[in-house]
Formats: C-alpha cells, structure tokens, sequence
C-alpha cells in the first residue's frame, strides 16, 4: 500500500511540469472586419470593460481567474482577485 501511493505521488508530481498558456483579457470588441482592416498606429479599440473592473485570466482558452491589473518597476502584472470554480465535468 505505501508503495501504491509513493508511485501516485511520482505520477501527480508530473503534472507540474505540463506547461499551460496562460492569457490575460483585458476586455473584448466584436467590430466588422471592413472596420479592422482600417485599424492604424495609434487606433483605439474601445472594449467591453470599463477602467477598474477586473481582467479575466485564462489558462489554455479558459476561464480560471480574475484579477486586477497591477505595475511592476516596468513591467505589467496581474493580481489574483478572484479563482473561478468549474461547475461540472472539464470540456
């Protein structure tokens, strides 16, 4: 038996090594591609969200979190608000 779960854990450490893309969403915009395709330096794309509200965090195209956007020396970052609890089987 103890040998049973010293194999589970060798098998679930594994796991840790699988890499995910892990994307943040600012905000959305649905626009007509006529209207894209005009998009120039210095356009602006007004999104679904307003300053404040909190970003969306996906992992491999899904919803896992929400957060805010924070500033670190010259870089971008997110705060964890928020985890999003899966109801139902992973699809």
């Amino acid at each position: 038996m103890a040998n049973d779960q010293s194999d589970m854990s060798d098998e679930s450490g594994a796991i840790f090594e699988v890499s995910v893309e892990v994307t943040a969403v600012l905000g959305t915009s649905m626009m007509p591609i006529s209207q894209i395709l005009k998009l120039g330096r210095g356009a602006v794309v007004e999104l679904d969200r307003r300053v404040g509200e909190d970003i969306e965090l996906h992992a491999n195209n899904q919803l896992v979190a929400r957060g805010e956007i924070v500033v670190l020396d010259d870089q971008l970052g997110v705060t964890v608000t928020d985890i999003v609890k899966r109801s139902g089987p992973a699809g």
